[in-house]
């Protein structure tokens, strides 16, 4: 890697560092396949902050899909479970067409925050829906039926998913 990459990672994982983000644009902008692999390495490490920055860093670069596997990678980490709703919040910069699956899975299994932000984007990205995307959303569904972490929000996600996985499959019907 070169000084001018070096001295970006080193100001942005800084935590002395007033203006982490702007390196962490700044990162993202002048992203090599090694830096790619260096920042999904820290989206993936145990500092949660650095994860973050990394994801931000991310945002800025063309690897949307590798990217986003190592972010909901993070989201579903047990560890993170307190930091799930900033992970998911940095969501919104990426290109969320084609994991309908994944944000229906955070709107399910994450913290209150996490769920609440899922749900935004399950209401308001256009995805691309397929009869295969749908049967993995039910097997999410009906595992979450038989297993939810939050038993009292068992009737308001009813009333919100069932209407939901009915309007999808009746696009596929005859």
């Amino acid at each position: 890697m070169d000084e001018e990459i070096e001295k970006l990672f080193q100001r942005m994982l800084d935590p002395e560092e007033a203006e982490a983000y702007n390196f962490a644009d700044k990162l993202g902008l002048k992203a090599t396949e090694e830096v790619k692999d260096k920042l999904i390495e820290l989206v993936l490490s145990d500092d949660w902050e650095a994860a973050y920055l990394a994801c931000r860093a991310l945002s800025k670069t063309h690897w949307n899909e590798e990217s986003l596997d190592a972010i909901f990678k993070a989201i579903h980490n047990r560890k993170n479970k307190q930091q799930q709703g900033a992970f998911v919040q940095i969501l919104e910069e990426f290109d969320l067409s084609q994991r309908f699956v994944d944000v229906f899975r955070v709107y399910l299994f994450g913290n209150f925050k996490a769920s609440s932000l899922a749900k935004e984007y399950l209401d308001s990205v256009e995805f691309d829906i397929s009869p295969r995307t749908i049967r993995k959303a039910e097997k999410h569904w009906n595992h979450y039926l038989h297993n939810p972490e939050d038993p009292d929000s068992l009737s308001i996600k009813k009333s919100e998913v069932e209407p939901m996985l009915l309007e999808m499959r009746e696009l596929f019907s005859d």
